[in-house]
């Protein structure tokens, strides 16, 4: 459920919803653009083609709106780490599908990534301390397959939290050069990702 949920929004129209997600999906592209801090709610209405009153009737505030954006990429993300977790596949091949899944939501939504990246320091309270459990779980999902992989000596004893850390980063900040038009495709990236990661870059050959 998204933190900036309401007692009464359940009982909204699912036309009302779908508007609202333009709401978000238009202002991600303004905030990725312009910066949460710079943008303010008489551009954000602008955008959205909205007066204040007919904005407000959709987001409750700057911050709300913050919330959902950041909510619309852990939703993906925890929903994406559940598929994986179903397959019970080795450790290894679900490394390698949590990468694939990663990179196919930073390619889907590259605008809400940068705003989840880059502000989410504006969120306070209990929005912030949410959205850091929901970082930290998806942290702690990726190290359970990590230390799987230890127990089951398919891979050597390494810091399942370091390690962790280091695959997070590798693929989290393909944001800043993962193109839907470019060379390689999302899939095609997390595969070189997933080799580049499991069996490094020396030649056993050589």
């Amino acid at each position: 459920m998204s933190a900036a949920g309401t007692g009464d929004e359940p009982r909204r129209s699912p036309k009302w919803h779908a508007r609202r997600q333009e709401i978000v999906d238009t202002s991600a592209r303004m905030f990725a653009r312009r910066g949460y801090d710079a943008t303010g709610i008489a551009e954000l209405c602008t955008a959205n083609g909205l007066g204040k009153g007919a904005f407000y009737h959709y987001i409750g505030s700057k911050e709300e709106l913050l919330v959902a954006i950041h909510d619309r990429v852990m939703d993906e993300v925890m929903a994406s780490a559940d598929r994986v977790a179903a397959t019970q596949a080795e450790p290894s091949a679900q490394l390698t599908l949590l990468g694939d899944e990663l990179l196919e939501i930073i390619a889907r939504y590259p605008d809400h990534v940068w705003v989840f990246l880059h502000e989410f320091p504006a969120l306070s309270g209990e929005r912030s301390e949410q959205f850091h459990r929901r970082r930290h779980e998806y942290e702690r999902r990726v190290e359970v397959v990590l230390q799987a992989g230890v127990d089951q000596d398919e891979f050597r004893d390494i810091d399942p939290r370091l390690t962790a850390l280091g695959w997070l980063g590798m693929h989290n900040y393909a944001y800043l050069w993962l193109k839907a038009d470019g060379r390689l495709t999302a899939r095609e990236v997390a595969e070189r990702f997933g080799d580049i990661f499991l069996h490094g870059i020396v030649n056993p050959d050589r």
